[in-house]
């Protein structure tokens, strides 16, 4: 099922910094790219994470938006994670892959139930404008390109 051209789910979940954060309330001050990242564990959702945090600040001083990496672990693995990366934003905490599951799904594996790692940018009105499923852990979009998609009006200028 995709979600491109569809109404975003919304959802609340906690970040690593404390508080909670809602997609909607994101929404108002101008898009959002959502990440489901598999868990802590996973070494290509690191280095995808690695591509936004390095954009993420333009991304948010320029063009306001806000990056939301959901992962199916919990807060503290998360705080973990978001440290020995040295990210620059946080996590959000999704360990029964409960917003996983309305976005890109989950499956079972020896890590437990994980999300199925996507890329998704909701424009204000909250509908989604890119959705890249992985056919593959490896298979990402990364943070520049989503950049660049922002900043010509949801156009792939690569295509």
């Amino acid at each position: 099922m995709s979600l491109e051209g569809e109404q975003a789910p919304d959802f609340t979940l906690e970040r690593t910094g404390g508080d909670e954060v809602t997609l909607s309330e994101t929404l108002s001050d101008g898009p959002t790219v959502v990440l489901v990242n598999r868990g802590s564990w996973c070494s290509f959702c690191a280095e995808q994470l690695q591509t936004f945090s390095a954009v993420s600040y333009d991304l948010w001083f320029n063009d306001g938006v806000d990056v939301l990496p959901v992962v199916t672990d919990p807060v503290g693995d998360l705080v973990e994670m978001r440290d020995r990366f040295d990210l620059d934003f946080q996590l959000l905490a999704d360990p029964e892959g409960t917003v996983a599951e309305r976005y890109s799904g989950t499956e079972e594996t020896s890590h437990g139930v994980t999300g199925i790692a996507a890329t998704y940018v909701v424009d204000e009105e909250g509908v989604v404008r890119y959705e890249q499923v992985a056919d593959h852990p490896a298979d990402r979009t990364y943070g520049n390109w989503v950049r660049y998609f922002v900043r010509n009006d949801y156009e792939d200028v690569f295509a």
